[in-house]
């Protein structure tokens, strides 16, 4: 698939198949999200990996409202960062290459937010992470149910669009 291809056809998965993700696949996922675009080349990135089934419930308990669905899903990647200057813009960057990259890769994908959540401390102790790191995002990781394909419609390219002023 091509990388114009892969945005156009990405978009948000909430219910999986219960088919587990290759670990190369995984890290090319991560891989994707380490090569984002990043501020200062500071690269404030850590990624955790979740598989277990339990801690991926334990997780969706956490964020009920928000990602009930982690439950279901293969996997959970959740992107934190260190508290630099800009590690929500870095942090969304890793997230969205990871995003993309799934989609690239056929595999379902949905962005949980994190950062600014009142359920940010618990998902991180629960991941033991070091103090000091911030919670960007949860990402579901998996193959979706075929009765899942839902592409959202977008708003058209002429309406979002302002030439030299808005």
């Amino acid at each position: 698939m091509q990388t114009l291809e892969a945005i156009n056809k990405r978009h948000s998965t909430r219910e999986f198949q219960g088919k587990l993700i290759a670990k190369d696949d995984l890290l090319k996922l991560l891989d994707a999200g380490r090569l984002a675009a990043t501020a200062r080349n500071e690269q404030p990135w850590e990624f955790v990996v979740v598989t277990e089934r339990e801690k991926l419930q334990e997780l969706a308990r956490i964020a009920a409202n928000n990602g009930p669905f982690l439950a279901e899903a293969a996997c959970c990647v959740a992107v934190l960062c260190r508290d630099t200057k800009y590690y929500l813009e870095d942090g969304c960057a890793a997230t969205e290459n990871i995003l993309i990259a799934a989609g690239d890769l056929g595999i379902g994908s949905c962005w949980v937010a994190g950062d600014k959540k009142p359920y940010c401390e618990l998902v991180k102790r629960l991941l033991e992470a070091p103090a000091g790191l911030k919670l960007v995002s949860l990402i579901a990781l998996g193959y979706q149910k075929e009765n899942s394909l839902k592409t959202p419609d977008k708003r058209k390219l002429k309406e979002v669009i302002h030439w030299q002023k808005f």
